[in-house]
């Protein structure tokens, strides 16, 4: 059996496109959600994947329809595989239900994840290069200019007493653990009754 999944990104997007194509491309059930790619769950993405059996084809518009990232895809597409499930892109050479469509698919996977393996060479390279010239690595630390000015406002205004923990975020538009923060940076104990 053919399935089409359709996904768009936002509600103001129109799905019509991508069932029109895999209508033509003979699907006969169509799963589709507007949802971002990056969103974890996608129901109707789960129900087709449920319905999936052995011989049955997933039939999409784009590669990026279906998988979150490319690590996503590629889990997804070797899950299908293991339940001998082929996977069809209308508008990518991906076709997992012959010999060559499998090994173009392999061969996308192999390379992002020799890219993935430059990169991170290239980074550690790069962090063990500035490590041995005794560059500091990560945020600064400190606060900034603006910071260290409300954190000195907020000292002041806590140790004052006139004023709540919440009045005084409130005022200098902070989180409460942001103001905790720029109390322990300025050394007033917290929760400590000054005198």
């Amino acid at each position: 059996m053919k399935f089409g999944y359709a996904r768009v990104s936002t509600h103001e997007q129109i799905l019509d496109l991508q069932i029109d194509a895999l209508k033509a491309a003979g699907c006969e059930r169509i799963y589709q959600e507007k949802a971002s790619g990056s969103k974890a769950e996608r129901p109707e993405l789960m129900r087709m994947l449920d319905q999936l059996r052995a011989g049955d084809t997933v039939i999409i518009w784009k590669l990026d329809r279906l998988g979150r990232s490319l690590a996503h895809l590629i889990k997804l597409v070797s899950d299908l595989e293991d339940q001998g499930v082929g996977l069809l892109s209308l508008n990518d050479p991906i076709d997992t239900t012959t010999p060559q469509g499998r090994l173009v698919f392999r061969i996308f996977a192999s390379l992002a994840e020799f890219e993935r393996d430059v990169i991170r060479e290239r980074t550690m390279a790069g962090v063990a290069s500035a490590r041995r010239r005794g560059r500091l690595l990560g945020r600064p630390k400190g606060l900034t200019k603006n910071a260290e000015q409300k954190a000195r406002l907020a000292e002041s205004l806590y140790k004052d007493e006139n004023f709540s923990v919440e009045q005084i975020a409130r005022e200098l538009h902070i989180s409460k653990t942001t103001l905790y923060k720029y109390l322990r940076h300025r050394g007033v104990s917290v929760g400590v009754t000054p005198n």
